[in-house]
């Protein structure tokens, strides 16, 4: 998918302790507590229900929740869908699982007051800090806030991020001889026509990643990402860079056999296709590191506003962080499961080695840089 969460394909806690509150009414925003009066549309927390029984009960009865751009096999969602709904009684509706986030955002303008409209986003960083400015969404402080690292997060919980991983390079040594380890590998010549992104950087997260860092790995900063434009045209002119999107489609088919992507996605392929002739390695570029999460973020417009704020709490549970841990992905309340012993060491040892500690774009860096791109990339690599 070109999800640019900013696929992109292109997705800590122990489980909270339950109270319970009396539901009596319904308005326009959704359910209300007897106790706070608390519309579900404008509920901040799970308190202002009077608790998390409370949530449960306003969320089954509403029945629905409505995702659009998630890839079962991205992040391992498929599982994550199938978990939530078994635990509760709420039907998933995804549409459009390859979408990026410039389309998250377009249906949520396009679908404001529509029961079709998406209740929940998950989206790249750009993107989730873009709609918090347009007040695209509603303030929402999930039970497991105070884990979440400041740098994650929006103040007020109009968005905080969920899940992240590295900029790697997928490689199917069933048909490369010498798979490559860095950036400065994919100039030569044995990989002409072979290297991808996962879409078009201007929209997609993944590719972005890509491209900033190649940027890094060629004297550029998180203040500059020219330098990796000029690798990828370089890349273009040689013949080595194929404008073709890397998907599982591509990836199992041949067409796409060095591609670029996030770690957890590729090393999600490594498992997918063993067994199908694809010999699927993944390397974290040395002269490259690069890291990026992916955010959460509730419509302010949901036409589900509690199954929209309960799919929350159950992704920033122990169960739901495990299972994007389960899909390769580093959940962003790894740090404190690891201390209290609730983040799944089967799975933590499953993820691919990476060395030194990340570090991150400020804001104003992600707007330079995406302006950048979307003035300079296409002249680069036509």
């Amino acid at each position: 998918m070109t999800r640019f969460r900013p696929r992109a394909h292109g997705r800590l806690i122990a489980a909270a302790a339950l109270t319970t509150a009396a539901l009596t009414a319904l308005t326009a925003c959704g359910a209300a507590t007897e106790e706070t009066g608390t519309a579900a549309g404008t509920a901040a927390s799970a308190a202002d229900f009077g608790g998390i029984d409370a949530l449960v009960t306003a969320a089954e009865k509403e029945g629905t929740l409505n995702v659009i751009a998630l890839p079962p096999d991205w992040a391992n969602y498929g599982e994550v869908i199938k978990a939530f709904e078994a635990k509760y009684k709420i039907k998933v509706s995804s549409e459009n699982p390859d979408a990026s986030s410039s389309d998250e955002i377009a249906a949520v303008k396009s679908r404001k007051g529509q029961k079709r409209a998406p209740d929940v986003l998950d989206l790249g960083i750009a993107f989730a800090r873009s709609g918090a400015a347009e007040n695209l969404f509603a303030p929402y402080k999930v039970e497991a806030w105070d884990k979440i690292p400041e740098a994650q997060k929006e103040k007020d919980g109009r968005w905080f991020n969920d899940y992240g991983g590295y900029v790697s390079i997928g490689c199917d040594a069933a048909r490369i001889k010498n798979c490559p380890q860095t950036f400065a590998d994919l100039l030569k010549p044995e990989y002409k026509g072979k290297v991808a992104l996962n879409g078009n950087p201007t929209k997609s997260g993944s590719a972005f990643g890509g491209v900033y860092a190649a940027s890094l790995a060629n004297k550029g900063s998180f203040g500059d990402i020219q330098p990796g434009i000029d690798f990828f045209g370089k890349l273009k002119k040689n013949g080595n860079f194929i404008p073709v999107e890397s998907t599982p489609a591509t990836v199992e088919k041949g067409e796409t056999p060095i591609s670029i992507d996030w770690d957890y996605l590729n090393a999600g392929y490594a498992d997918q296709f063993r067994g199908k002739g694809v010999d699927w390695k993944v390397a974290i570029p040395a002269d490259g590191v690069y890291a990026q999460y992916y955010s959460q973020a509730i419509n302010k417009d949901a036409p589900h506003p509690a199954a929209a704020r309960l799919w929350m709490e159950f992704l920033y549970s122990a169960e739901g962080q495990n299972l994007w841990l389960k899909g390769y992905a580093r959940p962003v309340l790894l740090p404190s499961m690891t201390t209290e012993g609730t983040a799944d060491k089967t799975f933590v040892a499953k993820l691919p080695k990476v060395e030194g500690t990340p570090s991150f774009p400020e804001s104003a860096e992600l707007d330079a840089a995406n302006a950048t791109l979307a003035e300079n990339w296409d002249k680069a690599v036509s």
